[in-house]
């Protein structure tokens, strides 16, 4: 009969094969110019009331600093493709704090996306039914639209819906388009556009670079583009031909509804229709309906634009949705979160509880109203993830020179004896910027840090109380995280070595606890696998010799010869990796315990001495009892001290079961 967590583990591998296969630039675009597009819907109010005459070149400069941000994150997505992006960036230039750092900031940029797009929709879709955009009625239709889409990533997104989000996104960018020309022929004025510009006072410096942050703070979409990059298969033709489409898409709409937008509700006494309440969350209906109010085409054109928009509004929290998923998978296997938080579902194999806690809180963030508090707090995440981003790229230029880059960006110059990316550079200086000036003028900043604080905390607390550093990688197989996963429990096991015979039946323990049910071609084609068992042999050197001292051949072969055979052992179950190591201590337990912790392994399977008779005090009447009754010093001491969790094979034990004198050798069960 066949094995139906293995049927399962197939029709998973089929289903990522036949998602590669229907995948590729069109996906890659949608997911980006999506939510890029759906700023539009969503900020062009709030960044008008604050920019005022300079709104549209502040979308022009935004669009321009999208450019910069997609080389970066083309070029670290093609570095390692991982699930993540500049949580994953950060990984590799610095450590894992601040890998968590840039992945905690991405998980309230996208709970913040998916309230504001699901709030912003309700006012589009009320141009057909005025109630939904008032109110309770208001509240209750947003949350509905975040309770399906947290159902449909929980079902898992297929190749069709990404197809069909692509088509969506091609319509939306046609109406678009239609708008601005429209606009151009009706409305366009450039004194509209510059006698109202008094610099300084109308709009102010920090209007503008308030405006400027949050118009660029949509580009998060980027995150999720390249959180796909192992999961899509494009030409580098292809590739060169996306970044240059999106490049020219986002440009031209942006500038272009911001000129259109501006000539028709213009900005008078300081003020501009944009902002009005009633406009100000649903800006392109008060747009359309500015164009020509008595034309013909005046109401379809407002429901064509409704219509897009709430659809539109719906992919970019369809993709944030996404991203956050991909994200929290990735901080969970990386014991960055507690693997609680991202249980994958048993058969979608989707993070359904990180998905339904994100759900939770977007619903709860929009049941205040208040679209200019959450696209503050948005920018706030949105820019300090951009900053990490480009500065990892940075560094990777320096740190990792020779691996090889599928795209790397252009305009590098030769700095302090590696190449510096032009474009990187300045995206660093300008996010910083824009990060600082979210926390110096916006009381979002307050919101956003005591988030980073919390995070941070958390991060810290958890790391110590599960024994793993702070610093270094510390990650666990997918099965970890799945709830029929019995086999697989743990991703980085200890495993010290005596050079006995014991020591097979050790290593083939951590491998039954290791082993992954994947087939051959997952491993080549994703980098799939296990745990890694860390094979351990400790050179205990006695105190009357230096710690350093010369070690006699004997020991040396003894040491090759037990690791070897540990390697061969362990790497015969499926996935597993067998590291090799040998350390010098003066006592072994205390070795043991200080190299579990320092390699955050998360379980030590040992083979237990025999106990000793005197400490015992079964027999000669010692002090302790029959609880110390399992093992000798060493096996105390690690139980005692270790950081983790310790699974002991004791060995054989002469028992006297019967008054004839008969003896029967047994070998005692595992004790965990």
């Amino acid at each position: 009969m066949a094995d139906p967590r293995s049927a399962r583990s197939q029709a998973s591998a089929l289903g990522q094969r036949v998602i590669r296969r229907g995948l590729g630039a069109p996906a890659l675009f949608a997911i980006a110019y999506g939510t890029a597009a759906s700023a539009v819907y969503f900020s062009l109010g709030v960044i008008a009331d604050n920019a005022l005459g300079l709104t549209p070149l502040v979308f022009l400069g935004a669009a321009l600093f999208f450019v910069l941000c997609q080389m970066t994150y083309v070029e670290g997505a093609s570095m390692r493709q991982e699930a993540t992006g500049s949580s994953a960036f950060a990984r590799y230039a610095f450590n894992e704090l601040w890998s968590f750092v840039a992945g905690w900031a991405l998980l309230l940029d996208y709970v913040i996306l998916i309230a504001i797009t699901t709030l912003t929709a309700t006012n589009y879709i009320a141009a057909f039914i005025p109630e939904i955009g008032e109110g309770a009625l208001e509240v209750v239709v947003a949350i509905g639209l975040i309770a399906l889409i947290a159902a449909s990533n929980i079902r898992g997104l297929t190749a069709s819906r990404f197809n069909r989000i692509a088509v969506l996104a091609v319509v939306d960018l046609l109406v678009q388009l239609l708008l601005i020309v429209l606009g151009l022929a009706l409305v366009f004025n450039v004194g509209d556009l510059v006698d109202p510009i008094q610099l300084g006072s109308s709009p102010s410096w920090s209007g503008v670079i308030f405006g400027l942050t949050i118009a660029a703070a949509p580009f998060i979409a980027l995150e999720s583009g390249s959180g796909l990059a192992g999961e899509l298969r494009v030409r580098r033709q292809a590739l060169r031909h996306l970044i240059v489409t999106r490049n020219l898409s986002v440009v031209v709409i942006y500038f272009g509804i911001a000129v259109v937008a501006l000539c028709a509700l213009p900005v008078v006494n300081g003020k501009t229709g944009l902002g009005a309440p009633g406009v100000v969350d649903a800006p392109l209906l008060g747009v359309v309906g500015a164009l020509d109010p008595g034309a013909w085409w005046s109401d379809p054109l407002r429901y064509l634009v409704a219509i897009t928009g709430a659809l539109v509004l719906v992919i970019g929290a369809q993709s944030a949705m996404l991203g956050l998923s991909r994200l929290t998978y990735s901080l969970s296997t990386n014991r960055q979160i507690p693997s609680a938080a991202g249980r994958l579902h048993s058969t979608r194999a989707t993070p359904y509880v990180a998905i339904m806690i994100a759900a939770v809180l977007a619903s709860a963030l929009i049941m205040p109203l208040n679209l200019s508090f959450l696209i503050g707090i948005f920018a706030y995440g949105a820019m300090l993830a951009f900053t990490i981003a480009h500065l990892s790229i940075c560094v990777l230029r320096y740190r990792d020179p020779d691996r090889h880059r599928p795209y790397r960006m252009p305009f590098s110059v030769r700095i302090a004896g590696g190449d510096l990316p032009i474009p990187a550079a300045l995206g660093f200086l300008l996010s910083l910027g824009g990060w600082i000036s979210v926390i110096v003028l916006h009381k979002a900043g307050y919101v956003g840090t005591g988030w980073m604080i919390f995070g941070l905390l958390l991060y810290v607390v958890y790391r110590k109380r599960q024994g793993t550093p702070i610093l270094r990688r510390v990650s666990v197989p997918e099965a970890a995280l799945r709830h029929q996963a019995t086999e697989v429990e743990y991703g980085r096991i200890l495993v010290p070595l005596l050079g006995t015979t014991l020591d097979d039946d050790i290593v083939g323990t951590a491998g039954r606890l290791a082993a992954v049910d994947v087939d051959d071609e997952d491993l080549e084609d994703e980098g799939a696998g296990g745990a890694t068992i860390e094979a351990l042999w400790v050179f205990e050197v006695p105190m009357s010799l230096p710690i350093d001292a010369p070690m006699p051949d004997a020991q040396f072969k003894a040491a090759r010869r037990a690791l070897a055979r540990a390697k061969a052992v362990g790497e015969e179950y499926e996935g597993v990796t067998v590291a090799t190591t040998t350390v010098r201590a003066r006592r072994t337990g205390q070795a043991i315990v200080d190299e579990a912790r320092r390699r955050g392994v998360e379980v030590i399977v040992m083979a237990a001495e025999e106990p000793s008779k005197v400490r015992a005090g079964a027999l000669l009447g010692g002090r302790g009892g029959p609880l110390e009754n399992f093992g000798g010093d060493i096996t105390r001491y690690v139980v005692n001290k270790a950081p983790c969790r310790v699974i002991l094979t004791a060995p054989g034990v002469s028992i006297q079961p019967a008054k004839d004198g008969d003896v029967d050798t047994q070998s005692l069960p595992p004790i965990a």
